[in-house]
């Protein structure tokens, strides 16, 4: 297989790319940065698989988190560094002869955020809090596996399969509305969040070019409460999660769906006994789940 394949690839014509056109498939990758650059419970563990080869056609991870400095400086800070592999199918062929490219398409984001929690109420357990964003990602293309079918360059589409980047930058806000009632033992959040970042493309391959709209809607909900049980010394708590996402910029309807819910459950220790670096460990098992895709995740997460 391999002699054919190299005189097909150093045939006069060139190959051509028969397969999804590449801006249009660039288009969609920066679209898909817009779920990893978004702070997003829902989104956080995502792994969509192609019906005929049962092979992985994206896989998507993030985490990240937010907190208010104190209660008399009100600064709330947050963070999420999340990324994706995305698996085009491009076809070569001479006219005669086609043969499939293995391509992969990687993406990378980090986002910060800095806002302010404005009191809604005397207790100060409902707040209003406008937050800065930035970010910043890149997508590139890793077709080292189809080398031997692209040797030259010949156009550039052909040129960012092979070495092709996409970098974007974005700068946007969000707006959430968050409600901490404390009745000890008991512990509930709710959160309700809208969220806006716009991407543009930067420094990147000729090739591609593009912007994407990261807009979204985010309703967030926890229940902290003791098992009856001790660990560590210190009750053991219950942990009940729930996260409803709702996509209205450029990810909407790219992956199939507009909405995805994600239910959490898991157990949550007070390490105040043992370490002064952080006050409690909790671990969480999350089902994600919308129109036509799952997924799951083992969530860790501490508080300071």
């Amino acid at each position: 297989m391999i002699s054919p394949v190299a005189a097909f690839a150093q045939s006069s014509s060139g190959p051509t790319f028969t397969g999804p056109d590449v801006q249009k498939r660039a288009n969609a990758v920066l679209a898909l940065l817009s779920y990893t650059v978004t702070p997003d419970l829902s989104a956080s563990s995502l792994s969509i698989r192609n019906a005929e080869t049962a092979n992985p056609s994206l896989n998507m991870t993030q985490f990240g988190g937010g907190f208010t400095l104190s209660p008399g400086f009100p600064l709330y800070l947050e963070g999420a560094l999340g990324g994706s592999r995305y698996d085009p199918t491009f076809v070569a062929s001479d006219g005669q002869v086609e043969r499939q490219l293995p391509t992969r398409w990687t993406n990378v984001a980090a986002t910060g955020g800095i806002g302010w929690d404005f009191p809604l109420n005397e207790k100060k357990d409902l707040v209003i809090r406008p937050i800065f964003n930035i970010s910043l990602g890149e997508v590139f293309s890793d077709a080292s596996a189809a080398q031997f079918l692209v040797n030259r360059k010949t156009d550039r589409n052909i040129d960012f399969i092979r070495n092709g980047s996409l970098n974007a930058y974005g700068v946007g806000g969000s707006l959430m509305i968050g409600w901490y009632p404390r009745m000890e033992p008991y512990e509930f959040d709710l959160e309700l969040r809208y969220t806006d970042i716009f991407l543009q493309s930067f420094g990147s391959s000729s090739a591609v070019r593009g912007h994407a709209n990261a807009e979204s809607t985010n309703l967030y909900a926890r229940w902290r409460a003791p098992t009856g049980l001790l660990a560590l010394n210190r009750p053991l708590r219950y942990v009940l999660e729930l996260s409803h996402s709702t996509y209205l910029g450029s990810q909407a309807d790219v992956l199939g769906f507009n909405q995805l819910t994600s239910l959490g459950v898991g157990l949550e220790i007070d390490t105040g006994a043992v370490t002064k670096l952080f006050s409690r460990l909790r671990v969480v098992a999350r089902y994600a789940f919308g129109r036509d895709i799952t997924g799951a995740s083992l969530g860790i997460a501490l508080s300071f």
